[in-house]
């Protein structure tokens, strides 16, 4: 049975850990080539020593192996690689575009999927009224600019090549940019603007035969939720609120990933597709 992205070149951002990690893995294991980008190569560490919530994203664990060394090989002979962006500056977002198609001649797929919550590293639960500016600004700046820039120069590039392939861009939304949730202001915020982004590129580039699709993940087992992980109650909570029961894993939404760069979704365009273990069915 063909591999569904044979022969595709995908560019994943937040690639090295978490859903990214999981959504290179998935595409690369299809068969695409995977240049992945990220601030840094290594593994997010997962829990701050000190509070027990969720860790900064800029510390990394020395242990564990890259993301793009740790992917399938790929049938060209090209290993995968590893580019180093900050998603908040053009600059470096048009650049890891341009290395991506220096290396691979091309790029099919686009998934913007770098994104932090800065409320999950906070001891207590902070409404708007004692939410920062700055913990807004960097929130919007990384889950919604990053989203936007990712978009323009995948767009751009997309539109120089030919028009007999369909091109696919996959944002990563949140359920918390279609629902609310308790004390995560900046974060829904951000979510919010991207389901909303996403649906007006995919009615702007429709034509040009670019599709663009958003994935809405529920609660998953990642670095991100280690707040929500580390308190029995707040987990029993949270676990009992999606029907099928838990909380979901970052391979869960790998594949619906795989599913929405593909040509099964050939007819599909301006979708936030909510991948939640049915939370937001209630």
């Amino acid at each position: 049975m063909a591999k569904r992205l044979q022969g595709k070149v995908a560019i994943v951002t937040g690639s090295s850990s978490g859903l990214g990690r999981a959504i290179a893995t998935a595409f690369a294991t299809e068969g695409a080539q995977v240049c992945c980008v990220d601030l840094y190569p290594g593994l997010r560490n997962a829990i701050d020593p000190e509070t027990g919530k969720a860790d900064s994203y800029h510390n990394r664990i020395t242990t564990g192996i890259p993301t793009h060394e740790s992917l399938p090989a790929s049938s060209s002979g090209k290993p995968h690689i590893f580019v180093r962006a900050d998603m908040t500056v053009a600059g470096d977002v048009e650049a890891a575009v341009v290395e991506c198609v220096k290396v691979y001649g091309r790029l099919d797929f686009m998934c913007n999927n770098a994104g932090i919550t800065v409320e999950s590293t906070h001891t207590r639960v902070m409404r708007v009224h004692e939410t920062s500016e700055d913990d807004y600004d960097r929130t919007m700046a990384i889950n919604a600019k990053g989203v936007f820039l990712g978009c323009k120069y995948a767009v751009r590039q997309m539109l120089l090549q030919p028009r007999s392939d369909d091109y696919y861009i996959v944002n990563t939304a949140s359920i918390q940019g279609l629902v609310g949730y308790l004390g995560t202001p900046s974060y829904c915020a951000s979510k919010g603007a991207v389901v909303q982004l996403t649906k007006q590129i995919a009615l702007d580039y429709g034509p040009e035969r670019i599709h663009c699709n958003a994935l809405c993940p529920g609660f998953l087992k990642t670095a991100m939720t280690q707040n929500l992980q580390s308190e029995p109650e707040i987990l029993a909570s949270i676990s009992a609120a999606h029907p099928l029961g838990g909380m979901g894993n970052p391979e869960d939404v790998a594949r619906a990933a795989v599913f929405l760069a593909s040509s099964d979704a050939r007819w599909i365009t301006g979708v936030p597709l909510a991948i939640d273990g049915g939370y937001t069915v209630q």
